[in-house]
């Protein structure tokens, strides 16, 4: 007999996509498990029998299954084969009905926008960064190529005056499509808008959730200016203990029970800044607590494209639209001299961002994302992300390699499984202390432990990055730190 969610994973998987369908059956199967119609426990079919249901090749659903077990949604069950994971959160059949179609009001309050809207280091100093690209590996000639082909697009179709402040209709095109094929969003063009860089979508999230009385939620250790970015719209933010599997859901609900919470500020891909991945069931259960006290979860995906190994995390975004403001930057991607970042939500939350924008920046480059829009169009996003992850493997490694000789008996360090940036906690602090005050006078520059610290119990730790500089120039830097810290 034909399960029902088997249909509906039909519907969800199509051939002519460029997603393999391995990853679309992954995802298909999270959503049901989202949904609740895979409670945990529940005992899968066979690989060879849900590949013939399907009609797939049986190693399609081998790949999928392996791939889920190896991110904790799947787990094998002894000879019953494989089953949903029992320690995922049991979904309330209200809470099934509780997720809309993105096009929908989300349950969440934010600033509406009005009826009638607005018309429309230097020289020899090495700077271990956080987690920055390497500009010098974009090929200058294809962006030349786009800048001047966007130019005269724009000019035949007289489009060089003022413009949509949600963007360039093409680059939301190419966003919407590049983010339903390769991240699982259910989205379309009217779902984005283009800002200038991910921390511009922040800040706009932080302005439409702010209210009265009401506060955001971060990790002890968080990014700093999505901090600062609440504040200045004002809201306080507050921490939530983390551990190797991220935010403390548990903290998070009691934070609710005690508070009003408008936002939660996460980087459930590869946390900001220990780099861990927010464990499944706790992202389930997360989505449940925002529908219960009527919050949002600002999801900053801003490494997703970088991973060494399995294939990325699902985005929050991909099965609880209506919780979920997604953010999202390519600065990473390509040129953080582009300056192009995105806010994905339901269509009542972009009007009200673009009228943000329209107030504070009126629209954004068109130019830049019409070119940045051909660049997708063209190959070059996908060409630039294969071979980029490729060398900055290497660079991971290199990295990795030099922390362990030069600081292993100072840090505890685990090698990140994806991002551009590895983390190293401190337990000797003396040790920090002189890394922190010599670096300068030894030419290395680096982002202070305290910008991390949301709360003063939270580790302290350095977040380097490996990504914008040849191995053997970071391999320099971090044996120069070695010998700082022994003093």
């Amino acid at each position: 007999m034909r399960r029902g969610w088997s249909l509906t994973l039909q519907q969800r998987i199509r051939s002519d996509q460029a997603t393999p369908l391995y990853m679309q059956l992954a995802h298909a199967l999270i959503h049901e498990i989202e949904r609740g119609r895979l409670q945990p426990g529940s005992a899968l079919p066979s690989s060879r029998e849900l590949a013939a249901e399907l009609g797939f090749n049986r190693k399609t659903v081998v790949t999928a299954y392996e791939e889920l077990m190896a991110q904790g949604w799947l787990e094998a069950a002894g000879r019953k084969g494989t089953a949903v994971a029992k320690r995922l959160p049991r979904s309330r059949p209200e809470a099934i009905e509780a997720s809309p179609p993105i096009g929908r009001r989300p349950i969440y309050r934010f600033v509406s926008p009005p009826d009638r809207p607005i018309a429309v280091p230097p020289g020899r100093v090495i700077k271990l960064d956080e987690g920055s690209p390497d500009g010098s590996l974009f090929p200058p000639e294809a962006l030349a190529r786009a800048f001047r082909t966007a130019a005269l697009y724009a000019a035949r179709r007289q489009q060089l005056g003022y413009r949509d402040p949600c963007g360039s209709d093409k680059l939301r095109v190419s966003l919407a499509t590049m983010l339903r094929e390769e991240r699982g969003l259910v989205v379309d063009a009217e779902n984005v808008c283009v800002t200038r860089g991910s921390q511009m979508g922040i800040a706009l999230a932080a302005r439409l959730l702010a209210r009265p009385g009401a506060v955001a939620l971060a990790e002890a250790l968080t990014y700093e200016p999505a901090v600062a970015a609440f504040q200045a719209a004002g809201v306080p933010v507050l921490p939530v203990p983390l551990d190797d599997e991220g935010i403390d859901v548990d903290a998070v609900e009691h934070a609710c029970r005690s508070r009003k919470v408008c936002a939660v500020f996460l980087t459930p891909h590869h946390q900001f800044p220990s780099t861990v991945s927010l464990a499944p069931e706790r992202r389930l259960r997360l989505v449940e607590l925002a529908r219960q006290f009527g919050f949002a979860i600002i999801e900053d995906d801003y490494d997703h494209e970088f991973r060494f190994g399995s294939q990325p995390l699902l985005p929050m975004a991909a099965y609880a639209p209506d919780v979920v403001i997604y953010v999202g930057s390519l600065s990473k991607l390509l040129l953080p001299a582009l300056r192009v970042g995105y806010i994905v939500a339901p269509t009542p939350v972009i009007a009200a961002a673009a009228h943000q924008v329209s107030i504070g920046d009126g629209m954004g480059n068109s130019l830049t994302e019409d070119a940045v829009a051909m660049l997708f169009e063209e190959g070059e996003v996908r060409r630039h992300a294969r071979k980029a992850t490729r060398i900055y493997g290497q660079r991971r490694d290199a990295l990795a390699q030099a922390v362990q000789d030069e600081l292993g008996d100072l840090v505890s360090a685990r090698l990140p499984a994806g991002g551009l940036a590895m983390w190293l906690e401190f337990q000797d602090l003396a040790a920090l202390a002189r890394i922190e005050e010599g670096a300068g006078a030894a030419g290395i520059t680096f982002a202070q432990s305290a910008s991390y610290r949301l709360a003063e119990n939270a580790p302290h730790g350095l977040r380097l990055g490996f990504a914008s500089h040849a191995s053997e120039r970071t391999v320099q830097a971090v044996r120069v730190l070695g010998a700082l810290g022994r003093g």
